[in-house]
């Protein structure tokens, strides 16, 4: 992902009322429901999501701006890997209603340096002073002879559905030697958090190494996470808003019925408690629906109904105007 400063068009020292208000305006501008025949608007959407994910995370932000993470959200490696280039699949696990498969991309890892064979390689093994001059002396008896080298590790970026993350779904992945696990995502798990898998790296003589598993959550097409909490903008229409009524909502766990209070405007919150991301101290966030009222594209019946009629309660009064 390029820079997410320039992404969402904001400067370096934006605010996060400022990115916050960038990211709105362009998530409405691009958002897929208003470009179905724009699939350019739909990988734009999922671009500014995902910069908007990493710079209202306070600690994302300034590990981004201090140079410990990069675009993704990945450990910044500065200086370089190699030997691996690896392409995986992964899964939904048992009970996930049948997700299809989804990829995961492994990048480059090296074996743990050993700094041990380094000072002894320079200064000679065994018990004696050794010297930079002199020549190489053989161990004595009760010399301290190096440990086996384990394997290297090896790194895999697994990509999560926003929902599967936010519900804690098992992720059934595929590992270079061809075995699979099922992953249980940790509460409280976000982009860039990182498991490790003992023992499922590469062979060396003292073992293997272990695989380092960074998850990296996708955007979803309407919900976008706030913290623990999941906030969701519900079409209503005015007949609804203005009488009330009883309304399917979507959430991460399946949709439910809503209450929509008489006379509920524009703007009006209703919380769904439980249904947002897993905590790390244990509990759910909460679903923040936002209510938006969209009139008829054909005004022409309102408008009649609407003949003779004005509100003249004076809804600007608050701002002065």
């Amino acid at each position: 992902m390029a820079d997410p400063y320039a992404i969402l068009g904001v400067a370096r020292t934006a605010s996060e009322k400022d990115i916050k208000s960038a990211y709105r305006k362009l998530a409405k501008e691009l958002h897929p429901d208003r470009n179905k025949d724009n699939p350019k608007a739909a990988e734009r959407f999922s671009e500014v999501t995902r910069a908007y994910d990493l710079l209202s995370d306070k600690d994302k932000r300034a590990r981004f701006d201090r140079g410990e993470i990069d675009a993704d959200g990945n450990p910044a490696m500065p200086f370089g890997a190699g030997g691996f280039d690896r392409g995986f699949r992964s899964s939904a696990g048992a009970g996930t209603g049948g997700f299809s498969a989804r990829d995961f991309e492994g990048f480059d890892a090296g074996p743990e340096m050993d700094l041990g064979d380094i000072f002894e390689g320079l200064f000679g093994r065994g018990g004696g002073g050794g010297s930079f001059g002199g020549g190489a002396r053989s161990a004595g008896p009760g010399a301290r002879r190096a440990a086996p080298q384990r394997g290297a590790n090896v790194s895999y970026r697994l990509r999560v559905p926003f929902v599967d993350a936010a519900a804690l779904t098992p992720q059934r992945i595929t590992l270079a030697n061809g075995s699979t696990i099922d992953l249980k995502l940790p509460a409280g798990v976000e982009d860039g958090t990182q498991m490790r898998l003992k023992g499922k790296g590469e062979p060396g003589p003292g073992g293997h190494g272990d695989a380092l598993v960074t998850v990296q959550i996708d955007p979803h097409s309407f919900f976008v996470r706030d913290g623990d909490d999941v906030r969701l903008e519900l079409p209503v229409t005015l007949d609804e808003a203005v009488r009330g009524a009883k309304v399917k909502a979507p959430t991460v766990d399946g949709p439910v019925m809503l209450t929509v209070a008489p006379g509920s405007g524009s703007g009006k919150v209703l919380r769904l408690k439980g249904k947002g991301f897993s905590k790390k101290g244990g509990g759910r966030g909460d679903q923040l629906v936002t209510l938006e009222i969209q009139l008829p594209e054909d005004l022409g019946e309102l408008a009649s109904r609407l003949e003779g009629w004005s509100d003249s309660s004076g809804v600007r009064n608050r701002l002065g105007v």
